[in-house]
């Protein structure tokens, strides 16, 4: 028999929800069981066979979740069973030496909980499996996110407007300007620096 390794996860979270990335190339024979309080995986990458089996720092809601088999990942959105908390978990598993071992923070979907004021991009779960569909099949994906479609829609739309809105307020980068994106836009970008 041979051998099962342990497959890596890098996890991000907002007040209402997590988002796990399970981080292996090209899954084949997916199998994903998430429950209110744990999280089963195996699947094949790169002819090796891989599993998780973690137990979370507190219930989710499995029938709120979705998740998608991507080409360079499996990612998950999962919804927080007690959304009425609000608050931001101090890890994603049960087990502190587990964690320590096995989960990594996502630092590209990282948000400090004083500084959260919207959800995840969620585009790329766009025609995912639903958590509480997957014995079932079928195309359920986006019923379990509830409104979070359409809230990304309206994000997008205000930052247009805001984008416009600017476009008339003059050159970008003026010294003057208390806009924080626009310095942002003046800074070069980063290369490597050559070795001497």
């Amino acid at each position: 028999m041979s051998k099962v390794n342990t497959a890596p996860i890098k996890w991000a979270q907002r007040s209402d929800s997590l988002y796990i990335t399970i981080a292996l190339p090209d899954v084949k024979d997916a199998s994903i069981v998430l429950a209110d309080e744990t999280l089963k995986f195996t699947g094949k990458s790169e002819n090796k066979e891989y599993e998780v089996d973690i137990a979370f720092f507190k219930p989710v809601d499995a029938n709120g979740s979705t998740y998608k088999v991507l080409p360079r990942s499996v990612q998950m959105h999962v919804m927080k069973k007690d959304k009425s908390e609000g608050e931001f978990w101090p890890r994603l598993l049960q087990d502190k030496n587990l964690e320590k071992n096995q989960v990594k923070v996502d630092w590209d979907r990282y948000v400090d909980e004083d500084e959260e004021n919207e959800g995840f991009d969620t585009s790329a779960l766009d025609g995912g499996m639903d958590m509480s569909s997957m014995m079932g099949g079928g195309m359920g994906g986006m019923g379990g996110m509830g409104g979070m479609g359409g809230m990304g829609g309206m994000d997008m739309e205000a930052l247009m407007k805001q984008m416009g809105d600017m476009g008339g307020a003059g050159e970008m980068g003026e010294p003057d300007s208390d806009d924080e994106d626009e310095d942002i836009d003046d800074l070069p970008d980063l290369e490597p620096s050559p070795v001497d």
